[in-house]
């Protein structure tokens, strides 16, 4: 029998497969919104109350950066995953599952995302932001008008890298109980010793990534008027 034989006879391929990514799919798609939705405001209260920001704040900057950002992105995922399950519990109603996994995916990405948002928008002209100031427009309108769509394609940019993480990590969720195509590769691929599962799963994973890569590279493209 071919490992194409293989490959097709196999239910963990034929019929968890399918299922499996789709799990995936919720995951990263559900903490890709929240991460976004947390992670840009949080970028932008970062470079705004920084040393010479619109409304300098070297306290609460301090508490931004060093505390929530600094701190998160110095623990692992997985040892924040598993510490993270009483708080899981407490706001979804368990443990397990696609969109329990979410809530730890996010935590974790959000403060790499505000990051990438906080490079993304230092990277404006300063020349820009003066104009703005001289032309009399508020805080508001200078971040919304002028910050956020000049740095539009590097944010774009670093919205792409960050799903890509989250696929990674979502990965690694499923081995304690997220679901998804983690828990797919680590019950039959590993536990089962079917390297044909592992080797369809790391696939999929592939198309996954290479697929949100090519569309954020398109969407960025697009985005850049220089």
């Amino acid at each position: 029998m071919s490992w194409i034989d293989n490959l097709l006879a196999n239910p963990a391929i034929t019929e968890a497969l399918g299922p499996a990514a789709l799990e995936t799919a919720q995951m990263v798609g559900i903490a890709s919104i929240a991460t976004v939705a947390l992670g840009l405001p949080l970028g932008v209260a970062m470079v705004v109350t920084a040393r010479g920001g619109l409304a300098e704040n070297r306290a609460v900057s301090a508490v931004l950066s060093g505390v929530i950002v600094n701190i998160t992105r110095s623990i692992p995922y997985a040892i924040l995953m598993l510490a993270l399950i009483p708080v899981t519990k407490a706001l979804v109603g368990t443990s397990i599952g696609p969109i329990a996994a979410s809530v730890s995916l996010t935590v974790a990405a959000v403060p790499f995302f505000a990051r990438l948002v906080e490079t993304s928008l230092r990277e404006v002209a300063p020349g820009k932001v003066d104009a703005a100031n001289a032309m009399g427009s508020t805080r508001r309108q200078i971040v919304t008008r002028v910050l956020l769509p000049e740095a539009l394609p590097s944010l774009i940019a670093g919205v792409t890298t960050t799903v890509v993480t989250i696929v990674g990590y979502s990965a690694m969720a499923g081995l304690v109980g997220g679901g998804g195509l983690g828990r797919l590769a680590y019950n039959y691929g590993y536990q089962r010793y079917q390297p044909e599962v592992m080797i369809a799963v790391l696939v999929v994973l592939v198309l996954l990534v290479q697929a949100v890569q090519a569309l954020g590279d398109a969407l960025a493209r697009r985005a850049d008027h220089r």
